[in-house]
């Protein structure tokens, strides 16, 4: 009787584990039916959501755009960081269209848009509808740029576009490159490879494998006072500190004084000191001032230096009619380019590119998984300092198919001379003073007063007040110890009628805060 009763009992359980087996099959299969939802799948239908969200985010960023009135809304900075930081994460998940649109009301409306012609404060331009429609499809990919497994096509488009940009550059036939986050990842590339090029070179030393040389303390960068201030920050990461960087005094136009360069060079080495990299700028942030490339090549080769070029800002203008003013720049060993400037790209999209692509060898690192040395496909990650790597070549790519070199050149030189048709506004208005001449694209500028006589305090007020109040995003930096007002002109398509229409808008800021002194 006992056995029977045992067996019958395992009969019984083994019944109930197929039932709960099924039950849980059943349970996990409608979870992941449920999950799929949130991806896009291969196959029939399997993109139908993926459309389906995208639409939507579609209608909503048009119907803000065709809403848009001012380049900010106006609402408190206090107000929109209470407002987001009251959305809680931990909430029960919501409907995708109802985060878009809840997205939308809090997030895109209260954005800064580059598009409005009253945006003018920086570096960041409109981007080009080429560029908008790469990002869709990088995104909806996602391919990761450090081997071909996992980037096969984007590979070569990649390589494609370094090869191109390359040859624009003169560079030559050993130049290679690869694509950065933007000028401050490319400035950090190229000094780093000066640094580890100049130690092989003294002594054979390899920093990769050994660390800094005993001599490294002595090791200087050179680069003018207008230098962008990653060249320090990088120096810094290079371990090599900030008082490694020696700035050189500047021209009255921003550019580098050769003959005070010599003259710190001379003095460097009378010290024992070893320059070993010359950084020149090819648009400075504010001035937009272009270094005597030729002249500095020249001295770098002289002097067994590495010539790197900082060519976020003005490189672009290789492709326009003033590309002379780049002369010198293919003698470049590193060469920093920022696609998200005046290519009209979507953040972030930069690139570093190097004279001699054998100088990449001293980034290169083995991983079995990644970089098989028996594998004959490439990989973009030998010459890398990031793994894990957008595919944002895909919109250069798309974008010299779409508007084209010649007609981005066109770009150009309309933005350089529509900038001295506003400098000579401002220079022909008695209500503001113009404090450089412009090189590029930007103008220097201050409002005037009679009745307020700080006017240092005057113009920060009124930056800050036509950002805040959502009238202009205007820049703000210092030149010849005056606070001035910054216009970063990089809009092909604004017409003089908005800056006279923005000048005035300021200068009416100026007249409330006048009203507001004579009150007191």
């Amino acid at each position: 009787m006992s056995a029977l009763f045992d067996e019958r009992a395992d009969a019984v359980m083994s019944q109930l584990s197929v039932q709960l087996v099924e039950s849980n099959s059943q349970e996990e299969f409608n979870q992941q039916e449920q999950w799929k939802q949130h991806f896009i799948q291969t196959g029939a239908g399997g993109s139908d959501q993926f459309l389906s969200m995208l639409n939507h985010t579609n209608q909503a960023l048009a119907l803000v755009f065709e809403q848009v009135r001012s380049p900010y809304s106006g609402v408190t900075p206090a107000l929109l960081e209470k407002a987001i930081q009251n959305v809680n994460l931990d909430n029960e998940p919501s409907d995708l269209r109802n985060v878009i649109d809840r997205t939308t009301d809090l997030v895109v409306k209260n954005s800064i848009f580059v598009q409005h012609p009253n945006c003018i404060a920086h570096l960041h331009t409109p981007p080009l509808l080429s560029s908008i429609a790469a990002e869709a499809m990088i995104a909806a990919l996602n391919q990761s740029m450090d081997s071909w497994d996992q980037a096969s096509s984007a590979t070569y488009v990649e390589q494609k576009v370094i090869d191109w940009v390359c040859k624009k550059y003169q560079l030559g036939a050993k130049s290679d490159g690869v694509f950065t986050s933007g000028g401050t990842q490319s400035n950090l590339m190229g000094l780093l490879l000066a640094r580890d090029w100049i130690a092989d070179k003294v002594s054979q030393h390899s920093i990769q494998k050994l660390g800094l040389p005993e001599y490294s303390s002595r090791l200087r960068i050179i680069c003018s006072k207008k230098s962008h201030f990653t060249v320090q920050k990088s120096a810094s990461l290079l371990g090599l500190g900030e008082r490694s960087v020696c700035c050189v005094e500047t021209n009255s136009n921003g550019t580098i004084h050769i003959n005070s360069l010599e003259e710190t060079l001379g003095e460097l080495k009378a010290e024992g000191l070893i320059p070993f990299v010359l950084v020149g700028t090819a648009g400075t942030t504010d001035h937009g001032a272009i270094d005597d490339l030729s002249a500095l090549s020249s001295i770098a080769q002289a002097e067994g230096m590495w010539f790197h070029v900082d060519a976020a800002y003005g490189g672009a203008l290789i492709l326009s009619e003033s590309k002379q003013r780049l002369a010198g720049i293919e003698h470049a060993d590193s060469l920093s380019v920022d696609f998200h400037k005046l290519f009209y790209q979507t953040v972030s999209c930069g690139a570093i590119l190097i004279k001699d692509k054998s100088n990449f060898g001293y980034l290169r690192h083995h991983a079995d998984y990644l970089n098989r040395e028996d594998d004959e496909l490439p990989n973009l990650v030998d010459k890398s300092i990031a793994t894990t790597k957008r595919f944002d070549a895909l919109k250069v790519f798309m974008t010299m198919q779409n508007v084209g070199a010649e007609q981005l050149g066109k770009m150009y030189d309309h933005l350089l001379i529509q900038t001295k048709q506003v400098a000579d506004l401002i220079q022909n208005n008695d209500r503001f003073e113009l404090l450089a001449e412009p090189s590029l694209s930007t103008v220097l500028f201050r409002s005037n007063s009679k009745i307020i006589k700080d006017l240092d305090k005057l113009n920060k007020t009124v930056r800050l007040e036509a950002l805040t109040r959502g009238i202009a995003v205007l820049g703000e930096t210092v030149v010849n110890h005056n606070v001035a007002l910054k216009l970063t002109i990089l809009n092909p398509c604004l017409k003089v009628l908005d800056f006279e229409s923005l000048l005035e808008q300021i200068d009416n800021l100026v007249i409330e805060q006048e009203q507001i002194r004579v009150k007191q």
